[in-house]
């Protein structure tokens, strides 16, 4: 028997594996290799480079490994790129969750723990943003993500495929031993822009507006450890185990920092000058996105491990040092 991670080379997902693997479980991956990493899934898990409308090759898997749940990571997600290509998006996103089900389904697995998004909710109308928060998307991305959910809710009325949603936050960070991390093409998150800034590869960083109602005039966010992530989706499944109980989550820490405090952190962890340039405000970015998971804290006992933004910082520094390309073979650079 196994737990089969869908995403599972990505940068959540593959935390995720070793994770699992940390705390006894047998996992699978299957990943089509478009933005994750061979390399960041350890050479004894099963791995799978396949498509999720790759039935034939879903139904094998199940049928090799006995897979008695599934962790669904597997997504595109970027914003901007879903708005220039929301049919991309749709067909990868919510197609690909309708095939996976399906097989799910014939094999008679009825458990998913599912990779959500505070996108859902778009421009917030209160913070700290709850579960209960209007849901308003103001991209395709979290449009296909708050689809996904609906597939899900309607999935257990007719099926009784039992889900838990976890809408995260800012992830950030990496695995605190330093042997994976954050390696997208291309990059879009603040974090480590600012450290590949100070590793000498970009000339800069760019703020995107300083005129924003927050105490600096820049965005504020909130940023959660990529392995509290991971520890989120463990709990999630043995609540789904025990209860088989649905459910939809919030994930973050509750506390924001702005895109200044963000750059002041990087420099003073890295040591390194960041240079930095103002522009002006991106469409669609809200001044506050700060969460309230109160809600997981007390009916999964979730509690993160690595609140602090220094630790975040100091642990993505680690795996920059070290990997300054990435899964690239590269030499250190201290």
């Amino acid at each position: 028997m196994a737990i089969l991670i869908t995403g599972g080379a990505g940068y959540i997902g593959s935390h995720t594996v070793r994770h699992f693997q940390q705390q006894g479980e047998s996992v699978v991956v299957y990943d089509h290799l478009g933005q994750g990493h061979k390399d960041a899934v350890s050479t004894d898990v099963p791995f799978y480079a396949g498509d999720l409308h790759d039935q034939a090759m879903l139904r094998s898997v199940f049928g090799a490994h006995d897979i008695t749940a599934v962790i669904h990571f597997a997504a595109h997600s970027l914003v901007g790129e879903s708005v220039t290509g929301p049919l991309r998006y749709y067909e990868n996103n919510l197609a690909g969750t309708m095939k996976l089900l399906e097989v799910m389904l014939e094999f008679d697995v009825k458990q998913i723990v599912f990779s959500s998004t505070a996108a859902v909710y778009g421009e917030p109308q209160r913070i700290p943003i709850k579960e209960d928060s209007p849901t308003n998307p103001t991209n395709p991305y979290g449009e296909t993500k708050l689809a996904m959910e609906r597939l899900l809710h309607w999935s257990e009325q007719a099926y009784g495929i039992h889900y838990v949603a976890l809408r995260y936050f800012n992830a950030a960070g990496a695995d605190p031993d330093g042997e994976i991390g954050e390696d997208h093409t291309p990059e879009s998150h603040l974090i480590p822009i600012v450290l590949q800034t100070a590793l000498g590869q970009r000339s800069h960083v760019a703020i995107f507006g300083d005129d924003y109602d927050t105490q600096d005039g820049t965005c504020v966010r909130d940023y959660i450890h990529v392995m509290d992530l991971a520890h989120a989706h463990y709990l999630a499944l043995k609540k789904l185990e025990t209860t088989a109980k649905s459910a939809v989550y919030n994930l973050g820490n509750g506390t924001g920092f702005s895109v200044k405090e963000v750059i002041d952190m990087c420099k003073q962890v890295t040591e390194r000058t960041i240079q930095v340039e103002q522009t002006a405000r991106r469409a669609g970015d809200p001044a506050v996105l700060i969460a309230s998971s109160a809600k997981a804290t007390e009916e999964l006992g979730w509690i993160p491990q690595y609140p602090d933004l220094k630790t975040i910082v100091q642990h993505a520094w680690q795996w920059h040092v070290h990997h300054p390309t990435g899964y690239q073979k590269g030499k250190d650079t201290l």
